[in-house]
């Protein structure tokens, strides 16, 4: 299956192929210096399987984790691109999960003014989420995501047989982004999550989720207005993140945010959906650790924090509410967890 993203000069295609990995050499222009950046949770061997289809190339390992998106990895990795000597005609490749992803893409954006960039994202997470959209970061301040830019990639390979070699616990996480972009866009697909096992149509899983975010970045490139939907979850589950890691993982965060994000029929539909697929429902924080976490949420401004709340399965609404607000949604929600 491909899935094209359409936007101007910038656009490219996502293959999602059983079996893509080993063809990656077909698929990407490799012909040149490639700057290959893996973590240490990731067989070393989809690396490799890279390296080898390159003319030139050089396996780059971070540590597993979010602590690896920080200045002093990031400076790593451009000083790895450096001594390679790459030029403005080489490229970097991200063979990993969402840090991966970040890592190099915010090292290939500002590397000579920008290099070329693909990604090959090996978790769920990063498969039917981070992997398109052009969002690269690190993280800076104990504040999740604040540096960073946007840069698409050239191509995208999405390869679902990497996922045999997932942690069952990583694999759930990454559910919960599918979840969020079915409860805020797609009621049919939610629907479908509600009724089948999802492991019995991972594929079509990934190509449907994909689809929803292809068409609203297509839409909102830059998150100026209907990209912020995707944030559902995320302006709770980055505190509950900053105050739980490493106790919990960023999409059993997102779990726990979209919680307190909606109306009580959806919060009903959505307990019951999580918990099929091994999800948290319940926050194990004190609501007063999180506020501070959400006031230096990077969509915060003097009149509060837009938020996205979803009162309807399939529809989501943007909404700007004061920290009060968002304080006492999490008390509701979260009351007698």
């Amino acid at each position: 299956m491909i899935l094209p993203v359409r936007l101007g000069e910038r656009s490219y295609d996502v293959v999602i192929a059983r079996g893509v990995l080993q063809r990656a050499g077909e698929e990407l222009n490799l012909a040149r210096k490639v700057l290959i950046v893996t973590d240490g949770g990731v067989p070393a061997v989809y690396a490799q399987t890279v390296a080898k289809a390159c003319k030139r190339a050089k396996i780059v390992t971070v540590a597993q984790g979010e602590e690896s998106k920080s200045f002093s990895c990031l400076q790593d990795v451009l000083g790895e691109m450096l001594a390679f000597e790459m030029t403005r005609g080489d490229c970097v490749v991200a063979v990993g999960g969402g840090v991966c992803g970040d890592l190099a893409g915010f090292a290939a954006s500002i590397y000579m003014r920008g290099v070329d960039f693909y990604n090959i994202p090996t978790t769920l997470l990063s498969q039917v989420d981070s992997s398109i959209g052009g969002k690269t970061a690190v993280n800076f301040g104990g504040v999740k995501n604040p540096v960073g830019s946007f840069y698409q990639p050239k191509k995208v390979l999405i390869d679902p047989d990497v996922l045999s070699t997932l942690d069952a616990r990583q694999f759930r996480a990454g559910l919960a982004e599918v979840v969020k972009m079915a409860a805020t866009s797609n009621a049919a697909l939610f629907e479908k999550m509600e009724k089948e096992p999802v492991e019995t149509w991972l594929d079509e899983l990934i190509y449907r989720a994909l689809e929803i975010k292809r068409d609203i970045v297509e839409a909102d490139e830059r998150e100026a207005g209907m990209r912020k939907i995707l944030n559902f979850g995320h302006t709770v589950g980055h505190a509950v993140e900053a105050v739980c890691t490493p106790a919990l993982l960023h999409g059993e965060c997102v779990a726990i945010g979209m919680l307190s994000m909606c109306s009580f029929q959806v919060k009903l539909r959505l307990i019951s959906v999580l918990k099929s697929v091994g999800l948290p429902t319940t926050c194990p924080a004190n609501p007063e650790q999180l506020i501070p976490a959400i006031l230096h949420d990077k969509k915060a401004t003097a009149n509060g924090i837009d938020c996205v709340t979803v009162e309807e399965i399939g529809r989501a609404n943007i909404v700007r509410l004061s920290a009060a607000q968002i304080k006492n949604r999490i008390l509701t929600a979260y009351r007698g967890n």
